[in-house]
C-alpha cells in the first residue's frame, strides 16, 4: 500500500484501533471505582437518566435488565470498558472487540439520546469502530496478526 504521511493505510487503521482502545481505557480509568463498586453510583446515575427517557422502552428495559442487577452491571460496564481498552490497544480478538465497542456505544447513545454532549463522543467512537473494522485494523501491530 502507498505511504500516506509516513504510514501505510493498514498502519493508519492500526493507529485508529489503538486510539479507540485508549479512549475506552480512559473511560474506564476516570471512573470513581469506589463509588461504582460500593454504591453502584454509575448504574444509579444511568437509571436516573433512563427514568426521564423519551422512549418508553428504555426505562422499562433498563429496570428489567440493569436496575434489578446493579452490582452485576457495575462489573459488566467496568469490565467491558477495561477489556475493550486493553484488547484494542494490544490487538487481541480485535474484530470481536470492535463489534463490542460499536454495540456498547450504541447502547450508551440510546440511553443518552437527550444529552447532546454524550452523543458526539458515542458517535465518534462508533465511527472509529466501524472504520477500524472495515479497514481490518487487526492485521497490523496486533497480537492477532502475530498469533493468527
Amino acid at each position: 500500500m502507498a505511504d500516506t504521511l509516513g504510514f501505510a493505510a493498514d498502519e493508519w487503521f492500526a493507529v485508529l484501533r489503538i486510539a479507540l482502545g485508549a479512549w475506552w481505557l480512559k473511560s474506564f480509568w476516570h471512573k470513581d471505582k469506589a463509588a461504582w463498586l460500593h454504591r453502584q453510583a454509575g448504574i444509579k446515575w444511568a437509571g436516573s437518566v433512563a427514568e426521564k427517557h423519551k422512549w418508553a422502552f428504555v426505562p422499562r428495559t433498563f429496570d428489567a435488565v440493569v436496575r434489578s442487577r446493579p452490582r452485576l452491571f457495575t462489573y459488566v460496564v467496568l469490565g467491558a470498558e477495561l477489556a475493550l481498552g486493553l484488547g484494542l490497544i494490544v490487538g487481541m480478538l480485535t474484530p470481536v472487540a470492535l463489534i463490542a465497542s460499536v454495540a456498547l456505544n450504541l447502547l450508551y447513545l440510546v440511553l443518552m439520546i437527550s444529552d447532546v454532549a454524550e452523543q458526539g463522543q458515542n458517535l465518534m467512537m462508533i465511527a472509529a469502530g466501524v472504520v477500524a473494522f472495515g479497514g481490518q485494523a487487526w492485521q497490523t501491530w496486533s497480537l492477532d496478526a502475530l498469533l493468527f
